[in-house]
C-alpha cells in the first residue's frame, strides 16, 4: 500500500492534498482487491463442496442397488459431521497459529477470532469442504458393510482431529514441514509443496479408508472358497459417469481455488499475474485427468479386451488426485506425464489389491492413496523454478529434481509420504481396530447379505412397482 501511495502521489504532485488523495485511492483499490479475492475463494469453496454430490453419485452407482441409500447417507453424514467438528476443533487445529512446535494449532476454536488479518469466513468454508472430501474417500472404501455408528465415530475423529493436524503440518504458516513458513526453519531447507492436497487430502482419506476396509475384511461373496476374485458389479454406470463429471467440474475449485486469491500481480503493469497461474493450474489439472483416463481405458482394454466406462472414470479421477499436489508449479507438458504414470499406478494398485484379497468397492484407497502418493513424488521431480518462485515467494528456491533443482525437495516429499502413512495408520488404524474389537465396525453377515437399505434404513432406493392395488384397479 505504501508503494502504491508513493507512486501515485508522485504523479499527482508534491503537496499534502495529492498525498491524501493517493492514500484514499490506493485504500479503495485495496478494499476492492480483498472483495474480489474473497469472492473468488467463496466461489471455489462452493465448487469444492459441490464435489460431494459427485462423490454421492459415484458411490451410489458403484455399489449394488440394495445398498444405494446407505452409501448416500454416509456422504450426507460426512458433510454434516465435518461442518460441526471442523468448526469446533478442526480449523483451529489446522490454522490456529502460533502452534505447539509446528505440530498442531491452538487458537480460533469455534472461529473465535475470525475474521482477522489472516483469515476470513471464506477460508473456513473452503477448508471445511476439503475435510469433507477426506472423509468421503474413506467412506467409499468401507461401503456396503459398515455400521452406522462407526461412520459417526470415525468421520468425527477424521475431520475434527486427524486431517486438521496433517493440514497444519503442510499448509499452516508455522507447520513443521510447510513451504509457507515465515522463518527459515524449512524441512531440508525446502519444505513440502503440496499445493492442493495430493498428500494432505487424498492420501489421508486413502490411508484411512485402507485401514477401515482391511480391518473389516472383504464383503461377503467378494472372494470364493478357493480365494478367486468374484466381481460384485456396480449397479448403475450412469450414476458413476454423472458423479465423475460433477467431480471433474468441482476440481476446478479444488485445485485453482487453492491460491485463495486471484488479483495479485507477478510483474507490475504486466498482463501476467496470479490469474494466469490460476488458469495454468486449471489446464494442468485437465491434462493430467484426461491423459490418465485414456491411458487407463486402453490399459484395461489390453488386459481384458473390454472398453469399460467405469475404468475410464476411475482413471480420470486418479489423474486429478495425482496432479493436485503440483498443479500450480508444473508445466502443462509435465501434467501429461503425471497423468500417464497415475494410470499405471492405479492399474497396478488395483491388481495388487485383488491379489492380496483386499476389498474396496470404489477402489478409493488405491486411487486416492496410490495416485496421491505418486502426485507427491511427481511434484518433487517436475516443479518448475519459475512457478515455484511465483507461487511460494517466501521460501528458498527448491524445485524439481528433473528440472535441475537438486534432491532436497524430493527428500522432503518422501518424508511427507512417510509421516502421513504413519500418522493416519496410528490414529485411524487404532480407532478402526477398537471399533472392530468391540463389535461396532461391521454389520452382521445376515444384514450384509440382505438389503442393507431395507434392514438398516427401512426403505429401498428403487421400487419396482410404484402403483398400489387401488391404482391398478382404477385402470380396469
Amino acid at each position: 500500500m505504501g508503494t502504491c501511495s508513493a507512486d501515485l502521489a508522485a504523479l499527482l504532485g508534491p503537496n499534502a492534498t495529492a498525498i491524501a488523495a493517493a492514500d484514499y485511492i490506493c485504500n479503495k483499490f485495496s478494499d476492492a482487491s480483498f472483495a474480489v479475492d474473497n469472492t473468488y475463494l467463496l466461489f471455489s469453496a462452493y465448487l469444492n463442496f459441490f464435489m460431494q454430490l459427485g462423490f454421492a453419485m459415484l458411490c451410489a452407482g458403484s455399489v449394488r442397488s440394495k445398498n444405494a441409500i446407505s452409501v448416500m447417507l454416509t456422504n450426507v453424514l460426512d458433510a454434516a459431521i465435518a461442518g460441526l467438528f471442523y468448526y469446533l476443533f478442526g480449523f483451529a487445529f489446522a490454522f490456529g497459529s502460533p502452534s505447539n512446535g509446528g505440530f498442531i494449532g491452538r487458537h480460533n476454536f469455534g472461529l473465535e477470532s475470525i475474521p482477522s488479518s489472516s483469515f476470513d469466513y471464506s477460508n473456513f468454508l473452503y477448508h471445511w469442504a476439503f475435510a469433507v472430501s477426506a472423509a468421503g474417500i474413506a467412506s467409499g472404501s468401507m461401503a456396503e458393510r459398515t455400521q452406522f455408528v462407526a461412520y459417526l465415530i470415525y468421520s468425527s475423529f477424521l475431520t475434527g482431529f486427524v486431517y486438521p493436524v496433517v493440514s497444519h503440518w503442510f499448509w499452516a504458516t508455522d507447520g513443521w514441514a510447510t513451504a509457507f513458513r515465515v522463518d527459515n526453519g524449512f524441512l531440508f531447507g525446502s519444505g513440502v509443496i503440496d499445493f492442493a492436497g495430493s498428500g494432505v487430502v487424498h492420501m489421508v482419506g486413502g490411508v484411512a479408508g485402507f485401514w477401515g476396509a482391511l480391518i473389516e475384511g472383504p464383503r461377503v461373496g467378494r472372494f470364493d472358497s478357493s480365494g478367486r476374485s468374484v466381481a460384485l458389479r456396480d449397479h448403475n454406470a450412469t450414476l458413476v459417469v454423472l458423479g465423475t463429471f460433477i467431480l471433474w467440474f468441482g476440481w476446478y475449485g479444488f485445485n485453482p481455488g487453492s491460491f485463495n486469491k486471484i488479483s495479485g500481480f507477478y510483474t507490475s503493469g504486466n498482463h501476467y499475474g496470479q490469474w494466469s497461474a490460476v488458469g495454468r493450474t486449471a489446464v494442468t489439472t485437465t491434462l493430467a485427468g484426461c491423459t490418465s483416463a485414456l491411458t487407463t481405458l486402453f490399459g484395461k482394454w489390453i488386459l481384458t479386451s473390454h472398453w469399460d466406462v467405469t475404468d475410464f472414470c476411475s482413471g480420470l479421477l486418479g489423474g486429478f488426485a495425482a496432479i493436485t499436489a503440483g498443479c500450480s508449479v508444473v508445466e502443462p507438458w509435465a501434467a501429461i506425464i503425471c497423468g500417464f504414470v497415475a494410470a499405471l499406478v492405479l492399474i497396478s494398485c488395483n491388481k495388487l489389491a485383488e491379489k492380496v484379497k483386499y476389498d474396496d468397492p470404489l477402489g478409493a484407497a488405491q486411487l486416492h492413496g496410490g495416485c496421491g502418493a505418486w502426485g507427491v513424488i511427481f511434484t518433487a521431480l517436475f516443479a518448475s523454478e519459475k512457478y515455484v518462485r511465483e507461487v511460494y515467494p517466501s521460501r528458498p528456491v527448491r524445485y524439481g529434481l528433473f528440472m535441475g533443482g537438486g534432491g532436497r525437495l524430493l527428500a522432503a516429499h518422501i518424508i511427507q509420504i512417510l509421516v502421513i502413512v504413519g500418522w493416519v495408520s496410528a490414529t485411524m488404524g487404532t480407532l478402526f481396530y477398537f471399533l472392530h474389537k468391540f463389535g461396532h465396525l461391521r454389520v452382521s453377515a445376515d444384514d450384509e447379505m440382505a438389503d442393507m437399505d431395507l434392514t438398516r434404513q427401512g426403505r429401498l432406493a428403487y421400487v419396482d412397482h410404484d402403483e398400489d392395488e387401488s391404482q391398478k384397479q382404477g385402470f380396469k
